[in-house]
C-alpha cells in the first residue's frame, strides 16, 4: 500500500508550510492561467483558426497524460518537497522555450515549450496536491486545497490582465495594420513585432520560477514522502469501481474548467464581443471561481458535506448553461464566465474524495488523477471541431450539459455510498 509519511519537519510548524504553499500557488497562477489570452494571442500572431489556436491547451494538457506515472515515480524517489522544487525548474525551462519560439514565430517550437511547461506542471500536481492534502487532518483537505485555489485564482485574475496590457495592449491597431498591409512582407513585419512582445515577459517568468525553486529548497519545509507497504509492487493496489469512475469524472471536470476559463475568449468573439474585450474574459471566469472558492471554504465541511456541495455545484452549472443557451451577446458570455462559480470547488472535493475511495491504490490513483487532467486537451478541441458544424452556442452547451450531468451523477452515487461509509463524504 502506498502511504504518505512525514519524514521531518526541519523546524517548520503550524501554518507556515501552508502559507508558503499558498504563495507558491499564487506565483504558479501567473503561468498556468495564461492559456486563455494565449489562445487569442496565437490566433493573431500565427494567423490561426480555432482548431490551430486550441493546440495551445491541447499540448499543455496532453503532458499530464504522458508524464503522470514517470512524474509519480520521480516524486516517490526524491520526495514531495524536492519534487516541487524540480517541477519549478522544469516549468522555468518550458516557459523560456515558449517565449523564445513565439518571438521567432515558430509555432511548433512554441508548442514544444508548452509541452515542457506541462511536464513540469504534471510533476507539480503529483507533488503539491498530495503535499497540501497531508499537511493536516483528512476532514479539512478540501478546505486546504480550496485555500490554495484562492491564491491561484487571485493570481489567475491578475495574470491575463497583465499579459493583455503588456503584450496585447494594441491588438486593435495590429489588426488594423494587418488589414491595411499592401503585401506579405509588410504583414509579416507587423506580426513579427507583435509576436516578439511576448519574449521579455516570459523570460521574466522563467527567472521568477527559478528564484522560487531556490527559495523553496532553502525554506525548510516538511519532507513528506511516499512509502510503499509492498515496495516491490508499488502499483499493485487494487482500486474499487468508485475510484475508477472518479478518475473519469476528473477527466471530464478538467475539460469543463478549461472550456469555461480558456475557451471563453473564442466563445465571446462568437457572441459579438470585440477582440480587445475578449482578451480579458478569462479573468472574469477566474473572478467567479475565486468567489466560489471563498464560498466553498465557508460551506465545506462545516455547513455542507463535500458530496452535497459537489451536487449543488453541478446543478448550478447546468442552470447557467441553459440560461447561456437562451440568451444572446454579453448575457450569454456572462453566464459562461459565471460557470467559474459552479466549477470552483469541484476539484478540491474530487481529488481527496477519489484518493480516499482508492483505498490501497492511492499511489496509482494519484498518478491517474493527474493523467485525468488531460481532459483539458480534448474537450476544447472537440468544441473547436464542432463550431463550423453546429455553431458556437450549440457546440458549447452541447458539450457542457452532458459533462455536468456525469459529474452530478457521480456525486449522487457517492452520496449513497456515504450513507454506509461516512468517510466518503455524505454520512450524516
Amino acid at each position: 500500500m502506498a502511504q504518505y509519511r512525514l519524514a521531518g519537519t526541519d523546524g517548520v510548524h503550524g501554518m507556515r508550510p501552508l502559507a508558503i504553499m499558498a504563495g507558491l500557488f499564487f506565483i504558479i497562477g501567473f503561468v498556468t492561467w495564461l492559456n486563455g489570452p494565449l489562445i487569442t494571442f496565437v490566433q493573431v500572431a500565427f494567423s490561426l483558426g480555432p482548431v490551430g489556436a486550441f493546440l495551445v491547451p491541447m499540448c499543455f494538457y496532453l503532458s499530464y497524460l504522458a508524464c503522470a506515472f514517470p512524474a509519480m515515480g520521480l516524486a516517490r524517489r526524491v520526495g514531495l518537497r524536492d519534487g516541487i522544487v524540480l517541477a519549478l525548474v522544469i516549468m522555468a525551462a518550458g516557459t523560456c522555450v515558449f517565449g523564445e519560439c513565439v518571438g521567432q514565430r515558430w509555432y511548433p517550437g512554441a508548442l514544444s515549450g508548452l509541452s515542457v511547461l506541462g511536464a513540469g506542471l504534471t510533476l507539480l500536481q503529483v507533488t503539491v496536491n498530495p503535499y497540501v492534502t497531508m499537511l493536516g487532518p483528512p476532514q479539512g483537505a478540501a478546505r486546504r486545497i480550496a485555500t490554495m485555489g484562492i491564491a491561484n485564482k487571485v493570481s489567475g485574475i491578475i495574470a491575463p490582465i497583465i499579459f493583455s496590457v503588456l503584450v496585447m495592449h494594441d491588438i486593435a491597431g495590429v489588426m488594423a495594420h494587418l488589414t491595411g498591409a499592401v503585401d506579405m512582407g509588410q504583414r509579416a513585419a507587423v506580426l513579427a513585432t507583435f509576436a516578439h512582445a511576448v519574449v521579455v515577459p516570459y523570460r521574466c517568468m522563467a527567472v521568477v520560477l527559478l528564484c522560487v525553486a531556490f527559495g523553496l529548497r532553502r525554506a525548510g519545509l516538511p519532507d513528506i514522502r511516499l512509502v510503499d507497504g509492498d515496495a516491490a509492487t508499488p502499483h499493485s493496489g487494487r482500486m474499487p469501481l468508485r475510484a475508477w469512475l472518479g478518475i473519469g469524472v476528473v477527466f471530464i471536470y478538467v475539460g469543463v474548467e478549461v472550456m469555461a476559463g480558456d475557451a471563453i475568449g473564442v466563445y465571446g468573439r462568437g457572441m459579438g464581443i470585440s477582440l480587445g474585450q475578449a482578451r480579458f474574459l478569462t479573468s472574469l471566469t477566474l473572478g467567479a471561481m475565486l468567489a466560489g472558492y471563498v464560498a466553498g471554504t465557508v460551506m465545506v465541511p462545516g455547513r455542507c458535506t463535500m458530496v452535497r456541495y459537489l451536487l449543488a455545484s453541478t446543478i448550478l452549472g447546468v442552470m447557467l448553461c441553459l440560461v447561456a443557451a437562451m440568451t444572446a451577446g454579453v448575457g450569454s458570455v456572462m453566464c459562461v464566465a459565471l460557470l467559474g462559480l459552479a466549477n470552483a470547488m469541484m476539484m478540491p472535493i474530487l481529488f481527496p474524495l477519489v484518493l480516499h475511495a482508492a483505498g490501497k491504490g492511492q499511489y496509482r490513483a494519484t498518478a491517474l488523477l493527474v493523467m485525468a487532467f488531460s481532459g483539458g486537451a480534448f474537450m476544447p478541441q472537440l468544441f473547436a471541431g464542432l463550431i463550423p458544424v453546429v455553431g458556437m452556442k450549440p457546440a458549447f452547451v452541447g458539450i457542457m450539459l452532458p459533462a455536468y450531468g456525469m459529474i452530478g451523477g457521480y456525486a449522487l452515487w457517492m452520496g449513497r455510498a456515504g450513507r454506509s461509509n461516512p468517510d466518503l463524504g455524505d454520512g450524516r
